[in-house]
C-alpha cells in the first residue's frame, strides 16, 4: 500500500508531501496504481520548479524508487505569485491523488500532517 501525505503549515498552507510505498496491485513494472502515484506526484516536484519558478535548489527533496519514497518540501519564504503557484500545483496533485483513491482505495492512503 502506498501511503501520501500531506504537509500543512499552522497557516493551513502546504508545505509539502511523502509518498511512501508501492501500490501493491499488480507486479512491479505492471502496477498501473503505483505508476499513477508516481506520475502524479513527481510532475508535482517538477512543475514547483517549472512552472512555479522555485529554484531546485531551494527546493528539500528525496527519491528512492526501490523503496517507493518521494518526500518533496519548500521553503516557506516563498513571494505571493510563488505561494499561489505552488499552491495550484499541490491542489492539482491532490485532486489526482483524491481520484485514484476512489476508484483503488485498497492500495493507497492520503493523510494531512503538520508541519
Amino acid at each position: 500500500m502506498t501511503r501520501v501525505t500531506v504537509y500543512k503549515d499552522k497557516r493551513g498552507s502546504i508545505m509539502g508531501y511523502k509518498v511512501d510505498g508501492h501500490a501493491g496491485y499488480d507486479e512491479y513494472g505492471r502496477d498501473i496504481v503505483c505508476a499513477a502515484i508516481s506520475v502524479l506526484s513527481q510532475t508535482a516536484l517538477i512543475a514547483l520548479n517549472e512552472v512555479c519558478d522555485i529554484d531546485r535548489n531551494d527546493i528539500k527533496y528525496c527519491i528512492d524508487e526501490d523503496k517507493g519514497h518521494l518526500s518533496v518540501t519548500i521553503p516557506n519564504n516563498l513571494t505571493k505569485e510563488k505561494r499561489l503557484k505552488a499552491d495550484i500545483v499541490f491542489e492539482t496533485m491532490i485532486v489526482g491523488i483524491k481520484g485514484l483513491l476512489e476508484e483503488y482505495p485498497d492500495y493507497l492512503t492520503l493523510e494531512y500532517g503538520e508541519v
